[in-house]
């Protein structure tokens, strides 16, 4: 999430797209070197000509921005093995700081976590019982290691065995009687330099002794202990801490918690706070086939990070990314009215200004710092300039767009009045896309007087196409109308030769019969002259829904 993200609405447009795309250009050149254009729906047709033409790649697409378990995760994370002993997992997690650790199986697949706790069990295993709190499972190349001592004898080294510790800090007499408490194969023997405790243990044929001080076995006593297969390891330290070292040479596979939870990196936090703060797991591994990419813990999710956004071509939450009413919003950058729902935690900049396109303020922008935009760039904010502006012949185009436009043309490759018709020709949404496609293309949402709807436009040349599908756009219409519990939806058809429009409507709402424009059929209306959804469509709705609010509950 480190990355400033600048975003069109939902259902994007070329305008959306391209003052994306063009603006985060601005911004790396000037303040933010991290922006990066992104969009939330593919691009359509129109506007993947526009981008081809241009030579410029098109937005990442992101659907949603809410952080997800990847955005507070620790990646690589420290893990153990099942076959490991308890020091050294216990000196790595000492050393990274760690509660817990996931451990792996013998195929390198995560079976479990261990937890300081879990280690602690271990090392207390059987408590005061004269038998449990003896036995550990290890290897004697293990506690030859732990005890940082050297071989003087040994013998299957590698094997692992369930072990009885022992201790020679007695009488002869009595530490034989207890030695034979037990099978000797069993017996791990830990001695200072006493030959009245070695020879015993070593004519009984214990599986280890340990000769603890620094000491060695005398050369006699060494001929008896590999005349009876016994392994001689010699320990630099004194007896006690020898025997605790030992007892810090048990595997830790008795302890592992197997019944554990794992997160997809994916996974947005809101969808799983709840279930991880009701967990008892110390950490929470994120696995992706099998494999251990990650780690988090519950604190990681306290605070987790906010997205830095722009938002161009909108200023309504309804009609942003998913995500970004928790993100953290530096600037608006828009040319419609100004919506009720944007809320900001600190001062951002915006930007709002009654032009006929996103594109035309970016591109004045770059007029203004003096920044000469790449052929592609001018070529993308004249797209979007274009498409909003029906290459100037919308009621919305100011003389801020003309000016605009002309100073884009130096810098374009193309000359742009050619290239408009070429634009326009391209993409028939009523020719390319099924019903579903096409109501929800440039489709916005709108809360008005207590109402909410959808407006959704597109341009086609003529209307012989929306005339053989008009049944099926009325269907789609009342579809996502019924989809996302709207009121009602529209669909705004402009035919970009005669500069008029058709109105296709879900349902008519209460106070509609007061539109000012001929009915041609149920819910289809002819709107002369009216092109512009955002200036002309959209205050004729909203004065009629205001003519007719809802009535209280």
């Amino acid at each position: 999430m480190s990355s400033l993200l600048v975003f069109g609405h939902q259902n994007p447009d070329t305008d959306a797209i391209c003052s994306a795309i063009a603006y985060a250009d601005f911004l790396r050149a000037t303040t933010r070197p991290d922006a990066v254009a992104a969009c939330c729906g593919t691009p359509n047709q129109r506007t993947e000509f526009a981008l081809r033409k241009a030579g410029v790649q098109a937005p990442r697409i992101i659907m949603d921005i809410r952080p997800e378990i990847e955005d507070v995760c620790t990646r690589n994370p420290v893990v153990a093995r099942h076959d490991e002993v308890f020091y050294d997992v216990y000196q790595r997690m000492q050393d990274g700081g760690l509660r817990a650790i996931p451990v792996l199986g013998i195929d390198d697949k995560i079976m479990g976590i261990v937890s300081l706790l879990d280690l602690l069990e271990l090392m207390f295993a059987g408590g005061v019982d004269p038998v449990h709190s003896r036995e550990l499972s290890s290897t004697l190349s293990k506690v030859n290691a732990v005890v940082g001592g050297t071989f003087q004898h040994a013998v299957n080294p590698d094997q692992t065995d369930d072990f009885v510790l022992t201790v020679g800090a007695m009488s002869a007499g009595g530490f034989t009687e207890r030695m034979m408490r037990f099978p000797a194969e069993r017996l791990l023997v830990v001695s200072g330099d006493r030959p009245t405790i070695q020879l015993p243990a070593l004519e009984m044929g214990v599986r280890a002794l340990v000769v603890t001080g620094g000491y060695q076995l005398s050369s006699g006593l060494m001929q008896l202990a590999e005349a009876r297969n016994v392994s001689v390891i010699n320990s630099p330290y004194d007896t006690a801490t020898t025997t605790m070292r030992i007892k810090a040479a048990q595997h830790i596979a008795s302890i592992i918690d197997t019944n554990f939870m794992t997160v997809p990196a994916k996974m947005p936090i809101e969808a799983v706070r709840h279930h991880i703060f009701r967990s008892n797991q110390t950490i929470f591994p994120i696995v992706e086939n099998g494999d251990v990419v990650g780690v988090f813990s519950k604190s990681d999710l306290v605070h987790p990070p906010q997205q830095e956004l722009v938002l161009v071509d909108h200023n309504e939450l309804s009609q942003a990314v998913q995500g970004a009413e928790d993100a953290d919003i530096v600037e608006v950058l828009d040319h419609h009215r100004l919506g009720g729902s944007l809320k900001s935690s600190r001062p951002i900049r915006l930007t709002m200004e009654p032009v006929g396109s996103t594109c035309t303020l970016v591109a004045r922008m770059y007029r203004q710092a003096e920044i000469d935009p790449t052929p592609g760039i001018a070529l993308c904010m004249a797209s979007g300039m274009i498409s909003d502006t029906l290459m100037l012949r919308s009621p919305t185009t100011t003389d801020i767009d003309r000016d605009c436009l002309e100073w884009l043309q130096q810098f374009c490759e193309v000359d742009l009045h050619e290239y408009a018709g070429e634009f326009f020709q391209v993409g028939s949404a009523l020719r390319s896309c099924t019903p579903a496609e096409v109501v929800r293309e440039d489709c916005k949402e709108f809360h008005d007087s207590g109402r909410r709807f959808s407006i959704s436009q597109i341009e086609e040349i003529g209307f012989d196409l929306f005339w053989q599908r008009k049944d099926e756009m009325a269907s789609a219409l009342e579809a996502l109308a019924s989809a996302n519990n709207l009121e009602f939806s529209a669909l705004l058809i402009t035919d970009i030769s005669s500069n008029g429009s058709l109105l296709l409507m879900s349902r008519e709402p209460k106070g509609w019969e007061e539109i000012n424009y001929p009915q041609l059929e149920e819910k289809l209306y002819q709107l002369d002259n009216v092109v512009s959804r955002k200036k002309q469509l959209l205050p004729l709705i909203s004065s009629l829904l205001e003519a007719s609010p809802v009535a209280a509950n």
